[in-house]
């Protein structure tokens, strides 16, 4: 078993070499004179929101405000057939052949560059390092700090910035190398993970427990009823959220769902899709610094009590550059060991000492008031 609170984050910097061009042509048949009218219709130079800069940020506020214990190491590539425990063979034949080139894939978002395959292959290898790091008992939990992200790409599909899987890969892996029999992901990222529902929608050994803004929020999935199906039914739960929900919303469904389901499911490994774009920054949701930090610590609990403290993060979204390297800093600083005030407690005290302060000349011209009249 590792030390309590040890932690590596992973980070690669091939996976920068994902450099989408917003002006790339489209695949043939696919939409694009009628997405290129609506983009021009906006009257403002379009930019791809899932750029380098997400990572660069991260790394450079970790290391201007280093967490203390906090290790980093490199990651790797995925290989054919580890991709290809969530994957077709059609389609990552179908992505390896856009490798050195620029163009979009569909008409929702995804797109690639020269180097977005390889960076694909380094970003989903990369989350297979940290399941890798937890199981050889050289941390207790790890943070793949990664893109292209992976929750949206479906078995057959690239959707929404993703082109592999990355969580699911992960979950795959430590499966196949590491005996695991029971998978736990956890998907807080304000968009429903779709490809990670669909991939193990049937699987009764890995549940998927996804908050996420409700539709017709991007994708559109994810159901209150959507609940899997066969043998997995039962494993997947849906917490669709409605726009504006935040801290106490988001608890109190870890408290009173999440956490009887991880004591039912018992898993052997904790993976969390980590998107920090239900921050208020990102205009979603509300939650905050401190209600990331209160998930993390349940989290890390719930690892704790079922899987040795085996807990792997893997960068979903965010693309408010400060709420998301805050968001990052945050949950590393909760799994080294860090606390974090209870959410919505901030400056409670303050105004307590404040109103003690003040209340000697309230009550004294009140009481004067009273005399008067």
């Amino acid at each position: 078993m590792a030390d309590p609170n040890s932690v590596i984050a992973f980070y690669d910097e091939r996976v920068l070499a994902h450099q989408p061009d917003s002006e790339a042509p489209f695949l043939p048949g696919r939409m694009d004179r009628r997405v290129r009218q609506l983009l021009s219709s906006l009257n403002v130079p379009w930019k791809y929101p899932e750029h380098a800069g997400r990572l660069t940020t991260i790394r450079h506020l970790l290391e201007l405000e280093p967490v203390p214990g906090l290790q980093f190491e490199c990651g790797k590539p995925a290989t054919r057939e580890q991709l290809g425990r969530v994957h077709t063979s059609s389609y990552l034949e179908r992505i390896f052949e856009l490798r050195g080139k620029n163009a979009w894939l569909d008409m929702d978002t995804t797109a690639v560059s020269p180097g977005s395959v390889d960076a694909a292959e380094v970003a989903a290898g990369t989350a297979i390092a940290a399941v890798e790091a937890v199981f050889q008992g050289r941390c207790e939990s790890a943070f793949a700090l990664v893109r292209p992200p992976g929750h949206h790409a479906e078995p057959v599909r690239a959707r929404g910035f993703c082109l592999f899987n990355n969580v699911a890969v992960a979950a795959a892996h430590a499966q196949a190398a590491f005996d695991c029999q029971r998978v736990m992901i956890v998907d807080w990222d304000a968009h429903h993970g779709n490809g990670t529902q669909d991939i193990f929608w049937a699987d009764p050994d890995v549940m998927f427990f996804d908050i996420h803004r409700a539709s017709p929020f991007y994708p559109g999935s994810g159901q209150l009823e959507d609940i899997g199906e066969g043998m997995g039914e039962g494993t997947t739960v849906n917490v669709p959220m409605p726009a504006g929900a935040g801290d106490r919303a988001y608890l109190k469904a870890f408290h009173e769902i999440l956490e009887p389901a991880a004591d039912w499911f018992k898993p052997d490994l904790i993976l969390v899709s980590a998107g920090f774009d239900p921050h208020s920054f990102d205009l979603a949701l509300n939650v905050t610094y401190e209600g990331f930090a209160a998930m993390t610590g349940i989290l890390q609990d719930l690892a704790r009590r079922h899987c040795q403290g085996r807990l792997v993060f893997v960068l979903e979204g965010g693309y408010h550059l400060l709420s998301l390297s805050r968001g990052v800093k945050t949950v590393l600083e909760v799994l080294a060991g860090g606390t974090f005030p209870e959410p919505g407690t901030a400056g409670l005290a303050e105004v307590e000492a404040a109103a003690e302060f003040h209340r000697l000349a309230f009550v004294a011209a009140n009481e004067g008031s009273d005399l008067e009249s």
